[in-house]
């Protein structure tokens, strides 16, 4: 069997047994350094990485085709990919680059197949004297216009 499609169905083989993990990135580079990338419904833990790294390593055969491995999760520098990971974070604040250079930022409210809601909060003028009032409002963004999201990281 090819390289890669072993490397993809060892980790296929160990998800399927952990069905709180997913897969967010399978690199392999030229020299053959594979890089996994996974993130959990509930977070993911040292031991998570370890246990998917033995599921693949224990089961090549590095005589037959050296490689070296890295298990990791998905940090918060990594940029939200699946529906998945955008519930697992409802109710935090997100970054959005939209595919038209735009960027928004809001809640998290609902996430679904096709889009996301995001609850917007902000301050605008008043129509008529002085001042300002506070505005909240949703928007729904369909995956497709999405470049990039983030989790906003306050301190």
């Amino acid at each position: 069997m090819e390289f890669r499609k072993k490397i993809e169905e060892l980790l296929n083989e160990f998800l399927d047994t952990r069905k709180d993990l997913f897969l967010i990135d399978l690199k392999f580079s030229a020299g053959d350094d594979i890089t996994v990338i996974l993130d959990g419904d509930n977070g993911v833990t040292l031991q998570d990485c370890l246990d998917a790294s033995r599921a693949i390593e224990f089961n090549m055969d590095r005589e037959e085709h050296d490689f070296s491995l890295q298990v990791m999760s998905a940090g918060l520098s990594e940029p939200l990919a699946t529906p998945r990971q955008f519930n697992k974070n409802l109710g935090r604040d997100i970054e959005v680059l939209l595919t038209d250079s735009s960027e928004i930022e809001g809640e998290l409210s609902k996430v679904d197949d096709e889009k996301i809601t995001l609850v917007l909060r902000y301050r605008k003028p008043k129509e008529v004297g002085k001042g300002k009032v506070d505005v909240e409002e949703e928007k729904e963004i369909p995956y497709s216009e999405i470049k990039k999201a983030l989790v906003a990281i306050k301190f």
